[in-house]
């Protein structure tokens, strides 16, 4: 009978080395060399367009784009979403949350506890051995608490990515916007490096005949270099621009990407009605940031009320089979539990009560910082309103300027200089507007990431 006994413990033993070194195991994952290689993959224009038109988003919608028609700006920022290599990446870290949630509904296993006494001498001819079978019963307990603080915790995790795709979409569009802008004024510096360069050869040749003095060339050949540096500082800030557009959209550098004009957003931002408090109650309603806030502190509350409960005893039951060395069989139940006299764990509830507080604090801070972020957009943009139609009745003023002095110039009843110096004076002009172009739709754009929604049209 002895042997039979020690045989299946045997057995038993043998199992539960099985099992344990069954649940080390581990799969192997894709070398990091591969993600990255499948990152520059995805990294093209037409991969770009295939992940536009499935996008699903709280804020964005999806957009069905061909090549060969210019990218308006919300089609920029759906692109940034669905390209953007940070993103990506976050994405696969908002996946932890969902398995919290399935951790958190999941109960915990009962623990078994072998034992075995071996005689070494004595009266007895057998050996002891002895079973046990434990069960916390706490998690029975804290089961519903720790779904609802992984549930809202989940929810956090959702937001916060969709804040993030979000900013980075408007974050796209904002460098689509200076792109633009440096684009158009690249070609005006081109003009005046040309014109300069022209107006300077006439001169050399003017001087040559004895026409010019030194001085009058002296003064066009700086002309030359200053509009030579200008257009090298903008034609840098155009290359940077494009780069930054590139790399939001998780491209590689130097993609050349066909970009529509700003004319509809900059339309949308001299006729749109600012109303500051409503456009705050809208941001308070619908930033996916301050949603974040909101599921982050009811997760913070059940964890506050995990820590009250914990406060009160644990139960663990446990039930205990033995044989001793006469080979006397006993049987019984063992019920544990902490006796909270001393700890209480008002170390556990006072962190987090503390923790509810700060993020009670960071609420509030987002949102009078939302306030201020939204009067400020509205009075730069009510500014930037006011210099473009101070720097458009310019424009138009110049224009016709220009042209007389240009119809003079031909006839000769001016010098070139003089009517190349009006034409330089029109291009200065029309380069200021085109920075306040950039600023409106920046400002427009800076507005819709600050109230956390594309703007409905005014009614």
């Amino acid at each position: 009978m002895h042997g039979n006994m020690k045989k299946s413990k045997s057995k038993l033993y043998v199992v539960l080395i099985c099992c344990i070194i069954g649940g080390c195991a581990s799969s192997g994952g894709a070398s990091l060399s591969k993600a990255s290689d499948e990152v520059l993959l995805q990294g093209d224009v037409q991969s770009l367009f295939q992940g536009a038109a499935k996008l699903k988003h709280p804020r964005l919608q999806a957009v069905e784009l061909t090549t060969g028609r210019p990218l308006s700006l919300e089609a920029v920022g759906v692109l940034a979403v669905v390209g953007n290599p940070d993103l990506k990446a976050a994405r696969q870290a908002a996946k932890v949350a969902d398995a919290q949630v399935l951790a958190a509904g999941l109960l915990p296993d009962p623990t078994i506890n072998l034992s075995t006494d071996i005689r070494q001498s004595g009266p007895d001819k057998g050996n002891g051995w002895a079973t046990q079978l434990s069960y916390d019963l706490a998690a029975i307990r804290d089961r519903g608490v720790a779904m609802r603080s992984a549930k809202a915790a989940q929810r956090q995790a959702r937001y916060d990515l969709a804040w993030r795709e979000w900013t980075t979409a408007e974050q796209a569009r904002l460098a689509a916007a200076k792109t633009i802008s440096l684009s158009e004024t690249t070609v005006l510096a081109e003009i005046s490096a040309h014109e300069a360069e022209r107006l300077l050869s006439l001169s050399l040749a003017a001087q040559a005949k004895g026409d010019l003095k030194a001085d009058d060339v002296q003064t066009r050949r700086l002309a030359s270099l200053d509009a030579a540096a200008a257009l090298a500082q903008t034609r840098k800030d155009l290359a940077a621009a494009r780069l930054d557009l590139d790399n939001q959209l998780g491209l590689r550098p130097d993609t050349a990407l066909d970009l529509a004009s700003l004319d509809p957003v900059v339309e949308r931002a001299l006729s749109y009605r600012l109303d500051a408090e409503a456009l705050f109650e809208a941001a308070r309603r619908q930033r996916l940031d301050l949603l974040a806030l909101e599921a982050g502190y009811a997760s913070q509350n059940a964890q506050v009320r995990k820590a009250a409960m914990d406060a009160f005893p644990s139960f663990q039951l446990t039930v205990n089979r033995a044989t001793d060395t006469a080979g006397n069989v006993t049987l019984g139940p063992a019920v544990n539990f902490s006796l909270p006299i001393w700890n209480r764990n008002r170390g556990g509830v006072a962190i987090a009560e503390a923790t509810r507080d700060q993020l009670r604090a960071e609420y509030a801070a987002r949102v009078f910082a939302t306030r201020a972020e939204i009067v400020a957009l509205c009075d730069n943009l009510a500014l930037a309103r006011r210099l473009w139609l101070e720097t458009d009745a310019q424009v138009r003023a110049l224009e016709s300027q220009a042209a007389a002095a240009t119809e003079a110039g031909r006839r000769g009843d001016i010098s070139a200089s003089a009517a190349e110096a009006v034409q330089q004076v029109l291009r200065d002009r029309l380069a200021a507007r085109a920075a306040i172009r950039q600023s409106l739709a920046e400002q427009m754009i800076s507005l819709e990431l600050a109230t956390g929604a594309p703007l409905a049209p005014n009614s």
